[in-house]
């Protein structure tokens, strides 16, 4: 047990299997019921050489229990951080928002219905993994008005959408929002 930089405390336990903490956390929760607890846990490690890296790993599941549930308990594990958006949970909300404007850029200013349009467009066509005629078809316009929007999109933010990275900084950039 002990403390971390920010004043949090830790604890290491070893050999405690994940379903058992979970046990357990229930139990300390239930014993201060008006006080909200965040905690994170690393991954089991094999050996002594995954033992340095576990207490980042906790760090991150406890940044990520913070930000998802601020005003709930939550113990995070770091393996159930999975997805982009479980990764994402753990990065400090300002550092999000200022990824998301820096990245969507024109695409979320408010009041223009055309921009409104062009972000709904955005969220369609990544969403059906790039495709012309599901963007259509889900959105109910034609082909070459998608065609159109994704352009507009592309020359509003200088990503091109034809490229899988360039789709994931957008992919992250609205789940960052």
């Amino acid at each position: 047990m002990g403390r971390l930089p920010d004043g949090s405390a830790f604890a290491v336990l070893a050999g405690s299997p994940a379903g058992r903490l979970g046990d357990v956390w229930q139990l300390v929760g239930g014993c201060v019921p008006d006080t909200v607890l965040h905690g994170g846990t690393a991954a089991p490690v094999a050996g002594p050489e995954g033992l340095p890296g576990a207490p980042a790993q906790a760090r991150y599941a406890l940044s990520a229990a913070r930000t998802g549930a601020p005003g709930t308990s939550r113990l995070t594990d770091a393996t159930s951080l999975t997805s982009l958006d479980g990764l994402l949970a753990g990065v400090p909300a300002e550092v999000r928002r200022a990824f998301g404007a820096k990245v969507l850029g024109p695409l979320l200013e408010t009041g223009r219905p055309p921009i409104a349009a062009l972000l709904d467009t955005l969220e369609t066509f990544l969403a059906c993994d790039g495709s012309w005629a599901r963007t259509a078809q889900a959105l109910h316009l034609r082909v070459n008005t998608v065609h159109y929007r994704v352009e507009r999109i592309e020359r509003l933010t200088g990503r091109d959408l034809s490229r899988l990275t360039d789709r994931l900084d957008l992919w992250a950039a609205l789940l960052c929002r």
